[in-house]
């Protein structure tokens, strides 16, 4: 229970990776705010923690919307009393040939990966801060999820890789500046996982997509909730700054 007294924040926590991050740090003991857009789903993943013996409020938003995010945060600030933890984790994945792929998928993808996590860090931030300065703990986390596609790029996924190289960035940077801050920075890039993500593509994409990790064993949701919950529960003198999960047959 290494995080009792603490309050982490995870996005995209209705399903797949955000779901299961948010369970697992239930699990050492935080209070957890779940963001995402389907109400419904996050009151059932609330559901399973309390019955758990855990606390979590659902604070439904829309991650490419700043003010809802912003109103999330407020909310989550004045009922649970605080702000530890972030799991920037909503994402989407749309995959196609450049030259054949809708304008509307690539500002999709820049809204929900890039602007998504600009939102919810700029308004976490200044909460994160202040429970660095006087937590129990004394350091506050930021984890984004990532992928493999932001360290290799592939035919069919430039803009995927292009959003994902960009939360690289955006998380060394303000890294190097929260240092002071006692605010630690981290980035986890899962491979292949079994969850909802591929099924919005469309059927081109998700028949390459299949072909493409066919006959291979996917990591689960909880795979990637391990690498969230090891970061954040190191000691304060601990930075774990970025960690590659990938399926042990993944080639990419």
């Amino acid at each position: 229970m290494t995080l009792t007294g603490t309050v982490a924040l995870v996005t995209g926590a209705s399903s797949g990776i955000g779901a299961a991050t948010a369970k697992a740090l239930a699990g050492q003991g935080a209070s957890i705010a779940l963001l995402a857009r389907r109400a419904d789903r996050l009151a059932a993943v609330a559901a399973e923690i309390e019955a758990a013996g855990g606390t979590a409020l659902v604070v439904p938003a829309d991650v490419t919307h700043a003010g809802q995010v912003s109103a999330a945060i407020t909310r989550t600030v004045d009922t649970l009393g605080r702000l530890d933890i972030l799991v920037s984790n909503a994402g989407l994945l749309r995959m196609g040939e450049a030259d054949q792929a809708p304008l509307q998928e690539w500002d999709d993808l820049v809204a929900v990966n890039v602007q998504g996590v600009l939102y919810v860090t700029h308004a976490a931030l200044p909460h994160l801060i202040a429970a660095a300065a006087d937590g129990p703990r004394h350091v506050a986390d930021v984890v984004a999820i990532s992928s493999t596609g932001g360290r290799v790029a592939r035919p069919g996924t430039a803009v995927y890789s292009l959003t994902k190289f960009g939360v690289g960035a955006f998380c060394e940077g303000i890294r190097q500046e929260l240092i002071p801050k006692r605010v630690r920075v981290g980035l986890v890039e899962p491979g292949t996982v079994r969850t909802e993500i591929i099924d919005h593509l469309s059927p081109a994409a998700l028949a390459a997509q299949q072909s493409r990790t066919a006959g291979k064993l996917p990591l689960e949701p909880e795979d990637v909730a391990d690498a969230v919950a090891y970061m954040v529960t190191r000691s304060r003198r601990v930075a774990v700054n970025e960690m590659l999960v990938r399926s042990a047959e993944q080639t990419w």
